[in-house]
C-alpha cells in the first residue's frame, strides 16, 4: 500500500475530510470540501472564489475549474468507497456543461453506476441552488488497482 492511501486510510477512519483535500494538490488548490450526508453519501463543496472566475462579463466559474472539481470529486469518491492499495486513476472523462455557473458555491455528488475488477464508472453531478438543476456533468472511467 502506498504511503498517500495509508494516510488517507487513516484520516478516512477519522473521517478527517479536512486532512484528505490536504494530502491531494489539485483539490487542495481548488479549495474543495466535502462532508459525509446523513444518508452516508458524500456532497463535495467548492466555496465560491473569485479568482475561480473564468468570464468577468456574466459572471461565470471557469469552465476548467468546474471539469477539475469534478474530477476530483469523482477521484475522492472513489477512494472513500473502497479499499484499495493504489489511488484510482483516470482512463477517461467527459464533461456536459449545462447551463453557467453563477458566481457562487458549487456542490457535487457521485453516483457509483459500475464496479468491476479493474474499472469502475461514475457519474458526478454538479449543481448550485438547486439540485434539480444541474450546471454540469461528468461520466469518469477510472482504472482500479
Amino acid at each position: 500500500m502506498s504511503q498517500l492511501m495509508q494516510t488517507f486510510a487513516a484520516l478516512r477512519e477519522t473521517k478527517d475530510y479536512t486532512g484528505i483535500i490536504e494530502i491531494i494538490p489539485y483539490a487542495k488548490f481548488l479549495g474543495v470540501q466535502f462532508e459525509e450526508t446523513a444518508e452516508g453519501e458524500l456532497r463535495f463543496c467548492l466555496p465560491y472564489a473569485e479568482r475561480n472566475i473564468g468570464n468577468v462579463l456574466m459572471p461565470a466559474l471557469h469552465g476548467g475549474v468546474i471539469g477539475g472539481f469534478l474530477e476530483n470529486a469523482g477521484l475522492v469518491h472513489l477512494m472513500w468507497v473502497r479499499e484499495s492499495l493504489e489511488p484510482p486513476k483516470v482512463v477517461d472523462i467527459s464533461f456536459d456543461y449545462l447551463r453557467p455557473a453563477k458566481p457562487q458555491t458549487l456542490y457535487a455528488q457521485c453516483e457509483l453506476t459500475k464496479q468491476g475488477r479493474r474499472v469502475a464508472n461514475l457519474l458526478i453531478e454538479a449543481w448550485q441552488e438547486d439540485r434539480s438543476k444541474p450546471i454540469a456533468v461528468a461520466r469518469a472511467h477510472f482504472l482500479l488497482s
